[in-house]
């Protein structure tokens, strides 16, 4: 009994391929926002030498001839452009500081169209450039990514943000994280695709007709998290059945599996959650 119910042994597994550029299906109206990091990496290209000649680096103690530019690779960092913020942006945050101020709230679809009706003197290329820039923006999309609901002008909520964008976003947001620190971002973006899932209310069938690329490195992940979800959800249930067997109050069963009353309440209301609803009386 113990063993069915005791948390699972996290094992390593192999490393996942690295998860390519995935675009969000951002649309917010006559703006698509890809899921091109708006800070683009320009690096300098390599200095052509003599027709037919082998480049030689300098050996220890040489120098390099006057004029010749560094190698790259030699220890020089790699240049960056820099990223000019377009200045719609600073209007947009004047007028709707809830929606482009500290906080990034995801916008509705048709925000385009509504800021235009509500502001005819903002020009309309500058507005399409500054919404691309913004729904670029890492800090946009970990707002997408979290599953926050789409907002309009006024800041209200007004619909649910769609699985698939959840989805596509957290990919992007994980991609731009690679290579940052040591720690394994495939186990913490499958770890968050699970919460994406089981947050969408659908099937694991439906949920990957939703989200499935033609990508077969992110489908290995959405793959790997899939079967993470399905042994979740057996434990889950398997818990459930004890704590009903047990007949006692969620207190008195979490004390004697040595579990946390709050997190056994969180994980017997999910599996309940995924419980079949009872078919009407006939």
């Amino acid at each position: 009994m113990t063993d069915t119910l005791s948390a699972p042994q996290e094992t390593t597994p192999p490393q996942a391929p690295a998860v390519p550029d995935v675009s969000p299906v951002e649309a917010v109206g006559a703006v698509e926002a890809p899921g091109a990091d708006a800070r683009t990496e320009n690096r300098p290209p390599r200095p052509a030498g003599r027709a037919g000649a082998r480049s030689r680096r300098p050996g220890r103690g040489e120098r390099p001839a006057a004029g010749t530019a560094p190698q790259e690779g030699a220890g020089a960092p790699p240049t960056r452009a820099p990223r000019v913020i377009p200045p719609m942006l600073g209007q947009l945050a004047s007028l709707y500081p809830a929606l482009f101020g500290a906080v990034f709230l995801p916008l509705k679809r048709g925000i385009f169209q509504d800021l235009v009706a509500a502001h005819p003197e903002l020009e309309s290329e500058a507005l399409k450039t500054a919404l691309a820039f913004h729904t670029r923006s890492t800090r946009y999309l970990q707002s997408v990514a979290a599953g926050m609901e789409r907002h309009d002008l006024q800041g209200q909520p007004v619909e649910d943000m769609a699985p698939e964008h959840v989805h596509h976003a957290l990919l992007e947001v994980f991609r731009r994280r690679q290579g940052r620190g040591g720690d394994d971002q495939q186990a913490k973006l499958r770890s968050r695709i699970v919460q994406a899932f089981e947050a969408s209310g659908l099937s694991a069938e439906a949920y990957g007709t939703l989200v499935r690329s033609r990508d077969e490195a992110v489908n290995a992940v959405l793959d790997e998290a899939m079967a993470e979800a399905s042994a979740r959800a057996a434990k889950d249930e398997a818990l459930l059945r004890a704590f009903e067997a047990s007949g006692q109050a969620v207190e008195a069963f979490a004390d004697m599996y040595g579990l946390d009353p709050r997190s056994a309440t969180q994980t017997l209301e999910r599996a309940r959650r995924r419980r079949p609803a009872p078919a009407p009386a006939a």
